[in-house]
């Protein structure tokens, strides 16, 4: 049988010679943007060193290409709202996250209460604070202590090397994540939190402040690019519905307020947190991560959408750049 579709993919070169160039030339493009600002409402993240710029990719046979500050860890942040939604896809499967949290953009900010009020706890998305809450208390586990656990696990197979947690960062955090506490009792009197408020809470605010590399990041988008199985480890992480329903949502809600922008520049479903980090799945190609503190308004990282928007545009990995037939 020929292919029977009516377009083909634009060729892209990923040679390792090809990706190695592209990363260097990356790298030395953009290393001195200056634009941007590290968080500051997160008392710690303003200390981080905003210097801090590693670019990595992982292709899905496994193999692994960095570039500069691979050794300095940030806390995960938003990121870790991916693998938190993935790991209750593969619990609860794609209808039980449609219903109970919702997967539309909310179209405000991503620690709104206004979404919540307006949508009576409906449709509040696991890419922004209060989906994000109640997505971590659907986590399976009998206790606050199983729920982390599972968690944590979860998202250092992901990872593929055991992950652990900023304890300043989580600190400051825990010291004043009142408002996200304000969400959670909202989503409770509305039926939409599925264990108990604080506890929930305080499991998210410590899964934001797990620390992670340009690497890890990498290796986590990786395995969803190559549909669930970590492809340095050949760990199966989740199956391939459960990538089919992350990504998705990723590509509608994964940039803060700019995430259609993000979309209509790349094409690729991305996942930016404050801590500075920004991921991208290349869907069976490659998952590609950039850490550098500064963020811009919307809170995404200047220099990894710069470096990302690059790489994509060069390798012309972009799914929606078509080859007419001839």
């Amino acid at each position: 049988m020929g292919n029977t579709n009516s377009f083909a993919q634009t060729k892209t070169d990923l040679s390792k010679a090809n990706i190695e160039k592209l990363l260097n030339e990356a790298y030395t493009k953009f290393k001195d943007v200056k634009e941007g600002k590290n968080a500051d409402y997160i008392k710690e993240l303003a200390n981080v060193d905003p210097n801090i710029f590693g670019i990595a990719l992982v292709t899905t046979d496994g193999t692994v290409y960095t570039k500069g500050d691979i050794g300095s860890m940030v806390s995960i942040q938003s990121v870790s709202k991916v693998f938190v939604m993935a790991q209750i896809l593969e619990e609860l499967g794609p209808q039980a996250i449609q219903d109970k949290i919702g997967v539309d953009a909310t179209g405000v900010r991503f620690n709104s209460i206004v979404a919540v009020e307006l949508q009576k706890g409906k449709e509040i998305n696991p890419m922004v604070n209060p989906g994000a809450i109640a997505a971590t208390s659907l986590v399976a586990g009998a206790d606050s202590a199983a729920k982390w656990k599972s968690i944590l696990q979860k998202q250092s197979d992901f990872a593929g090397r055991q992950l652990t947690v900023n304890q300043p960062v989580y600190v400051s955090e825990a010291g004043d994540n009142l408002r996200n506490q304000a969400i959670a009792h909202l989503l409770l009197a509305y039926g939409r939190m599925y264990f108990d408020p604080v506890q929930a809470t305080d499991i998210y605010t410590k899964q934001c402040a797990i620390n992670v590399n340009a690497k890890d990041l990498a290796t986590m988008a990786a395995t969803l690019a190559n549909g669930g199985v970590n492809p340095v480890t050949k760990k199966k992480i989740v199956s391939p519905q459960t990538v089919q329903y992350t990504l998705p949502v990723m590509a509608t809600a994964g940039l803060y307020d700019d995430s259609g922008i993000w979309y209509y520049n790349s094409g690729l479903p991305a996942k930016s947190g404050v801590g500075g980090g920004l991921l991208a799945v290349c869907p069976g190609k490659f998952g590609i991560a950039v850490v550098s503190p500064p963020l811009d308004a919307a809170g995404n990282s200047v220099k990894a959408q710069k470096v990302i928007k690059y790489v994509v545009e060069q390798l012309k990995v972009d799914p929606f750049l078509i080859e007419p037939k001839k």
